[in-house]
């Protein structure tokens, strides 16, 4: 048996997402890679030392990967002031209260994820944080992290007063006087943040082990990070990534997206380069760069093509902001298309997404054909006309499925300000991939749950998990084989992982099994799925309580 195997799954079924063989009941796997595939005879390889899984009628299948994640901010925030998980205004205050009594050493409070639907006009007031915490300056980013509200005392620490101009990429809400109110819009946030006393490496270390743990525990074996470089005041995470890669404990395989700093121009790509080469290290590298083109729809700062309405329904002067001038965007994505960069593009507005694609079709028209895979990421909204553009040009869909649902920040804060067309064109899925465009899959966490399953069952059904609520454009739902291969084969062709995202001979032993195979039930219990067991490169990082 000296070539017996390491591993051997049985049992079946296993999804292999390679259309010459879609499934299969056993995977043989020695060291790193699969070395079999197939259903009885692969047992021939069973030896005195091959750990056997019985698959038992559960779903086995490649690594999930997510193509747009914030690993190192998730797993700092986790040990932060936490507002996730609930609405309420009075259980806002009472965990920033308990979070300030529980820390009184730390000068300032931080932590995030309130929701925009809390608050009439998604906008809350210094005064509701005054009234638990003045003596201290307090800061909290909401969940998608396009804004923040902090106390009084915060503010004042950061001199902003009633003459302080509005940032070019952001606003400042304000009281009727003009004095700031204590929510920051997009850059805004900058001008407070940039006072917050900064994590140090280890925090930020112990954050990227916190988080590799969460998403290991969701079948998660492979992500892109979305931001790695200075952002709104909070620290590059870069140096975290290149720690773990060096001393072993970076177990998943990361590429990174090199912050595209807005502020400035060409002069950065330089740099880019430089650091691109540098952190370069064990499973990680640095191969794309991230350019932020506008901001989001609840804010009005999601750059379209008409104009956002107001409370009355009429048209205002307001069509969101273009963070990056477009026709210097396409100058620079030429550039970093020549110099071999991948672009991964925040686009969610209709405008914003255009400008994206103008960019990779300049990028196209004078470089050539290249394997760069540039994607756009969110595209809350696309224009019905853009939507061929994306196989044509090579653009990868990076999409957020989570989102594409009806809840409050949906129906009360983006759909009654867009509009009929706009409100319309909202998360087009299916579209998309009927027009012949690649679909990759990520979460956007901490904004969201980086939970796949939750996202592939929005995808299928356009309801949230078990919610009671009429499907969100229908028309727009991916099949469960779709929606899943989103999430492992087309996250692994952006993040340029050629050997995983599937189960076939060669490849990464990057594996999953689910603790059943969600085919075989209702499209409505998909999210009743969770991961029993999870490998990278044949070795176990994750088993369930209850997995054997």
């Amino acid at each position: 048996m000296t070539h017996a195997a390491d591993l051997v799954f049985t049992g079946g079924p296993a999804l292999t997402t390679d259309p010459a063989r879609s499934r299969a009941t056993s995977v043989a796997v020695r060291g790193e890679r699969i070395v079999a595939v197939g259903h009885d005879e692969v047992r021939e390889l069973v030896g005195p030392k091959t750990e056997v899984v019985d698959l038992a009628g559960r779903l086995l299948i490649p690594g999930f990967q997510d193509a747009h994640v914030h690993a190192v901010y998730a797993g700092v925030e986790l040990g932060e002031c936490d507002l996730t998980g609930t609405t309420s205004l009075a259980e806002y205050q009472r965990r920033i209260a308990a979070y300030a009594e529980a820390y009184p050493g730390r000068e300032w409070i931080t932590g995030s994820g309130w929701s925009l639907e809390s608050f009439e006009g998604g906008v809350p007031t210094r005064h509701l944080i005054d009234a638990v915490v003045a003596d201290r300056p307090v800061f909290l980013f909401n969940r998608d992290h396009h804004g923040a509200w902090a106390n009084t005392r915060a503010l004042e620490l950061a001199g902003l007063t009633a003459g302080t101009p509005d940032p070019s990429d952001g606003r400042i809400e304000r009281e009727a006087d003009g004095a700031p109110g204590g929510m920051l819009q997009e850059g805004a946030t900058g001008l407070v943040a940039r006072l917050v006393p900064k994590t140090t490496p280890a925090e930020r270390l112990a954050g990227l082990l916190r988080a590799q743990q969460v998403l290991h525990g969701l079948g998660i074996t492979s992500w892109q990070d979305a931001i790695l470089g200075v952002f709104n005041g909070q620290p590059d995470p870069s140096d975290a990534y290149a720690a773990a890669a060096r001393d072993g404990s970076l177990t998943a395989r990361v590429n990174g997206a090199l912050w595209w700093d807005r502020s400035r121009g060409a002069e950065q790509i330089a740099e880019l380069v430089e650091r691109r080469e540098r952190l370069r290290a064990g499973r990680f590298r640095a191969d794309s760069v991230k350019i932020m083109l506008d901001g989001i729809t609840e804010n009005f700062t999601a750059a379209m093509t008409a104009p956002y309405l107001d409370s009355c329904g009429c048209a205002t002067a307001n069509s969101g902001l273009s963070f990056v001038d477009p026709a210097a965007l396409r100058d620079h994505v030429v550039e970093l298309d020549a110099l071999g960069f991948q672009v991964h593009f925040h686009a969610l507005g209709d405008r914003a997404v255009r400008e994206a694609l103008d960019a990779v079709e300049a990028a196209l028209a004078a470089n050539g054909r290249r394997d760069n895979r540039h994607h756009l990421a969110h595209l809350q909204v696309v224009h019905p006309d853009d939507v061929p553009r994306f196989a044509r040009l090579g653009a990868v869909a990076n999409l957020q499925p989570l989102w594409a649902a009806h809840e409050p920040q949906m129906d009360e804060l983006t759909i009654p300000f867009l509009g009929g067309e706009l409100a319309s064109w909202q998360y087009p899925f299916g579209d998309l991939l009927r027009s012949g465009a690649t679909l990759a899959a990520g979460s956007d966490w901490p904004v969201s749950s980086p939970d796949p399953l939750q996202g592939i069952h929005v995808a299928v059904n356009r309801v949230g998990h078990g919610e009671d609520r009429p499907a969100f454009l229908p028309e727009q739902r991916l099949d469960l084989g779709t929606a899943l291969t989103a999430y492992t084969a087309g996250s692994a062709y952006v993040n340029h992982l050629d050997d995983t995202g599937t189960i076939r001979v060669g490849a990464l032993a990057d594996l999953v099994v689910l603790d059943r195979d969600p085919f075989d039930g209702p499209p409505e219990a998909i999210g009743d799925t969770a991961v029993a067991l999870t490998y990278v490169g044949g070795e176990r990082v994750h088993a369930a309580a209850d997995a054997h």
